[in-house]
C-alpha cells in the first residue's frame, strides 16, 4: 500500500493525539521526587517572588547546572497562567515540536511509508513517552531536535538566522544538563567534515546570547561558595577522564546507544510493576508480574539484536567516508547518516570525559538520532513488514506506555501531579525554606 499525502496525514494526527494523550497520562500520575521539586521550587520563587535563581538542578560529582533557564522553563508558563499544568505543558508541547522539526528533515528524505515507522517509534517511544515528568533532561529531546534541524538547514548554504538557533540549541541545552557537550561535538564534527556553511556571524551571535543569559550565573559562581565546591565528592576521587581511564563507563554508553534505538527500555519503566492496582491477590499479581516482565524482556532482548544489526549496517555505509572531508556526500539520508556519526562520537568522547558511570537519562539526549540506523535499516522490509510493524509498534507501545504511567519506578497511578505540586507548593514556597 502507497500512503498518499493524504493518508499519512491522516494516520500522523490520529497518532499525534494517541501520543499527546498518553503524555498527559503520564504527566497526572508523575511521583514528585528531589529532581522535580528543585524545578518546581525554582520556578514559582521566580513567579511569586521575582526571585530568579542563576543555576539549575544539581547533578552528582559537578555540581549545579549553569544558568536561569530551569526556573524561566517553570516560571514563566506559571506567570501566564497560574497552574501546575502550564509548566507541564509547556514540556510536552516541546515534545510535539521536537517530533515536527525531526519529521521535516525527514520528509525530504524517505517516503511517507518510512515517517510513519519513525512516528511510531519516536513519538509513541516508551524511551520518549517515559521522560513526561517534570525534570531537566525531559527538555533535552526539543534542543537534539533544533540542533539536527539547524545544521539540515546549514548543509548548502550559510545562513545567520540558521546559524544563531543552532548555537542557542547547544547553550541552551547547557542551562538544562551537562550532556549538551554532544551537541557541541556533533558541531565540531560536521565542521570539520564539511557538511554545513557556516555564518560566523550567526554563530558569534548566538554565543553573544548564550553568554548573556549566563552573566547572573558567572557573578553567582564568583560569590557562591557552594557553587564552586561540591562537599559530597571528596577530592580526587573523581575527575573529568574518569571514564575513559575505567573503560566500562564507555562501554555502558554504547549498550545504551543500542538500547535507545530498540525495545529494551529502562529498568526503571519495565522492572518495577507489581500489579499492586489491578488485584489484591499475591498469587494473581505474581502471575501478572512474571509474565509482563518474560514478554517485555525477550522481545526487548530480541529488538536489541536486530538493532545491533541496524548499527552495522549503518557503519558498513558510513566507515569509507567517516574522515573524508573532500569526498563529496552523494544524498541527504547520507547527509544524516554522517550526523548520527557525529553523534556517536559525541556520546564517546563525553563517556571518555565523564567523571560518573552514566544512567540512561545521562545520554538520552542523543535518542532522537539512535532510532535513526533502524530506520534506515527498516527501509528494506518496508514491503513485507511495514503494515505488520505499524500495528505491532502502537499496539506494545501502547501498552508498555500505560503499565509505565500506572506502575514504574516513576508513575503510579495513586498519584496525582496537580494535587502534590498545589500541596508542595504551600508547604516550600509560599513559606520559603
Amino acid at each position: 500500500m502507497i500512503y498518499t499525502d493524504k493518508t499519512f496525514k491522516f494516520i500522523q494526527v490520529l497518532l499525534l493525539l494517541l501520543g499527546f494523550g498518553l503524555s498527559l497520562f503520564y504527566a497526572q500520575h508523575q511521583i514528585l521526587t528531589g529532581d522535580q521539586t528543585q524545578m518546581l521550587y525554582k520556578g514559582y520563587m521566580g513567579a511569586y517572588y521575582d526571585s530568579w535563581s542563576s543555576f539549575g538542578n544539581a547533578a552528582s560529582v559537578v555540581g549545579n547546572v549553569p544558568g536561569s533557564m530551569i526556573s524561566f522553563a517553570v516560571g514563566l508558563p506559571i506567570m501566564l497562567y497560574d497552574s501546575p499544568w502550564s509548566p507541564m505543558l509547556v514540556l510536552i508541547f516541546l515534545h510535539l515540536f521536537s517530533y515536527l522539526l525531526l519529521d521535516d528533515v525527514l520528509k525530504n528524505m524517505f517516503k511517507n511509508e518510512l515517517r510513519l515507522v519513525f512516528l511510531v517509534i519516536y513519538w509513541l517511544n516508551p524511551w520518549f513517552l517515559f521522560e513526561n515528568i517534570l525534570y531537566n533532561p525531559s527538555y533535552l529531546f526539543f534542543f537534539s531536535a533544533l540542533h539536527l534541524w539547524t545544521a539540515y538547514k546549514q548543509r548548502e548554504k550559510s545562513s545567520f538566522f540558521y546559524a544563531t538557533l543552532h548555537v542557542m540549541s547547544i547553550g541552551f541545552a547547557l542551562q538544562f544538563h551537562y550532556s549538551w557537550l554532544i551537541l557541541a561535538i556533533i558541531s565540531l564534527y560536521l565542521v570539520f567534515r564539511n557538511m554545513v556553511k557556516i555564518n560566523w556571524f550567526g554563530v558569534a551571535f548566538g554565543i553573544l546570547l548564550v553568554g548573556a543569559s549566563l552573566v547572573p550565573y558567572a557573578i553567582e559562581f564568583l560569590h557562591n561558595e557552594a557553587i564552586r565546591h561540591n562537599p559530597n565528592v571528596k577530592k580526587g576521587e573523581r575527575y573529568i577522564g574518569w571514564g575513559g581511564v575505567h573503560v566500562y563507563p564507555v562501554l555502558k554508553s554504547f549498550i545504551y546507544w543500542l538500547r535507545y534505538g530498540s525495545f529494551f527500555f529502562p529498568n526503571k519503566l519495565i522492572a518495577s510493576a507489581h500489579f499492586e492496582w489491578l488485584s489484591a491477590s499475591v498469587v494473581l499479581q505474581t502471575i501478572f508480574v512474571y509474565a509482563y516482565k518474560a514478554l517485555v524482556f525477550t522481545i526487548g532482548a530480541l529488538s536489541v539484536y536486530i538493532s545491533y544489526k541496524a548499527n552495522r549496517a549503518f557503519y558498513e555505509r558510513v566507515k569509507s567516508k567517516v574522515f573524508q572531508r573532500k569526498e563529496v556526500i552523494t544524498s541527504e539520508e547520507e547527509w544524516l547518516l554522517l550526523y548520527v556519526l557525529g553523534a556517536i562520537f559525541g556520546v564517546f568522547i563525553s563517556a571518555m570525559l565523564s567523571p560518573i558511570i552514566f544512567s540512561y537519562w545521562h545520554l538520552i539526549i542523543v535518542f532522537p538520532f539512535a532510532v535513526i540506523p533502524f530506520l534506515v535499516y527498516f527501509k528494506g522490509y518496508t514491503k513485507k513488514y511495514l503494515h505488520k510493524f505499524l500495528l505491532f509498534g502502537t499496539l506494545y507501545f501502547f501498552l508498555i506506555n500505560i503499565m509505565g504511567a500506572v506502575d514504574s519506578r516513576k508513575y503510579s497511578i495513586e498519584k496525582n501531579y496537580a494535587d502534590d505540586v498545589k500541596a508542595y507548593v504551600t508547604k516550600s514556597v509560599k513559606s520559603p525554606l
